[in-house]
């Protein structure tokens, strides 16, 4: 699938990122931690992502969630994970396609990576350090939230040649996971050119996930939000049927969550 790479020189260079197997090879993994403990079999299920198998990249996709990722939580894998994800986004392989339930976002596997990649952003803004300083827990206190807070020029410059790709899905995800990340002071002179692709493309999504993250944006940023539609009935999304095993959370993965199995708990 074409990409349309911005000339933008102030962009951070995208060649700085890590080769793939750079940071498959040279990471310790064994003295990381994910979500479930030791990460030494990170290295397998970033491998899984780009799998012949659908099966087997849609379960890797699980597991970038549910382990490196639980429940919008940043571990020290998760740094050299995003790093590994902005890394392969280039790959032909990440338009292949992932399984989907009702509750997944739609997209082939390359919009899955950047939807998470926003996710990891977003655990980081300084919104999340605003509320984290009240309670008594700011992010300067977690080290890895620290790390991934540091590299998010990295991550930007991997996400950002996509906010204007040909496939709708891909150029959706590129746009989300590109405004939590300018929150960098480093990134803040993108806004101006993220603010008509935010009120454009996110604005008039067909998921109103992406329709209310565009409204968000805007009014953070001091920009009109008016004449965009968030999601008409907030119970909508709540109220839905259970999962055919009757659980609480979906058998694939889903960017609307974050996490798609039972917790370690």
């Amino acid at each position: 699938m074409a990409h349309h790479v911005r000339d933008d020189h102030r962009l951070p260079a995208a060649a700085d990122l890590p080769s793939p197997r750079s940071t498959l090879t040279r990471t310790n993994w064994d003295a990381l931690q994910h979500g479930y403990g030791q990460a030494a079999n990170t290295p397998e299920i970033l491998v899984a992502l780009l799998d012949a198998d659908q099966g087997v990249r849609t379960k890797a996709l699980e597991n970038l969630h549910c382990i490196l990722h639980h429940q919008g939580t940043i571990y020290e894998a998760t740094i050299p994970t995003a790093q590994y994800v902005a890394a392969i986004l280039p790959d032909p392989r990440t338009v292949l396609s992932v399984d989907k339930t009702r509750r997944s976002f739609p997209g082939c596997m390359r919009a899955e990576l950047l939807g998470w990649l926003g996710s990891v952003a977003d655990a980081v803004t300084d919104a999340v350090d605003e509320v984290g300083q009240r309670l008594g827990f700011p992010l300067a206190d977690h080290p890895p939230a620290v790390a991934m807070r540091e590299i998010r020029p990295l991550l930007f410059s991997a996400a950002f040649p996509y906010i204007d790709d040909t496939d709708r899905a891909v150029r959706e995800g590129a746009i989300a996971a590109c405004i939590p990340l300018v929150d960098d002071v480093r990134l803040l002179h993108h806004r101006a050119a993220l603010m008509p692709l935010v009120r454009q493309v996110l604005g008039t999504s067909e998921l109103w996930q992406h329709r209310e993250r565009a409204i968000d944006a805007l009014d953070a940023w001091g920009e009109s939000s008016a004449g965009l539609e968030g999601q008409r009935n907030p119970f909508l999304f709540c109220d839905t049927d259970p999962s055919p095993d009757n659980t609480p959370w979906p058998s694939t993965a889903s960017d609307a969550e974050g996490w798609t199995e039972a917790p370690p708990f």
